[in-house]
């Protein structure tokens, strides 16, 4: 009964802040990688940031110098501050988790949350 769950979306201004949290509830063996995604009407759903578990960071394009992706206190948290917010970066967005879940398979899930809609308006 692994799931994730995504808080923090909302309206907000351009030029504003959001603090988006996902946390993974239930008990897994490891985890290989957590991110985020977004997804805007009409569009395809894309990465918006991740975290692997040796700790790299990966940011799209659109996003690099405006968001920044974190890990929480404890492994099964993720955050994602977005600042300097644009209209185009209204959309839903998802948390995405890869983990291998524990005994007895240990067989890798690909989890996604149920979004969180961040609406970016004047």
């Amino acid at each position: 009964q692994v799931q994730l769950a995504e808080t923090g979306g909302g309206l907000a201004h351009p030029g504003g802040s959001l603090y988006l949290s996902c946390t993974l509830s239930g008990s897994v063996f490891s985890i290989n990688a957590m991110g985020w995604y977004r997804q805007a009407p009409g569009k395809e759903r894309e990465l918006v940031a991740r975290v692997t578990g040796g700790g790299s960071t990966e940011l799209g394009d659109s996003v690099k110098g405006r968001f920044t992706i974190s890990r929480g206190d404890t492994p099964n948290t993720m955050y994602l501050q977005m600042n300097s917010l644009k209209p185009e970066d209204t959309a839903v967005y998802y948390c995405n988790a890869l983990v291998r879940t524990s005994q007895p398979n240990y067989s890798v899930l690909d989890l996604w949350g149920q979004g969180t809609l961040v609406n970016v308006a004047s």
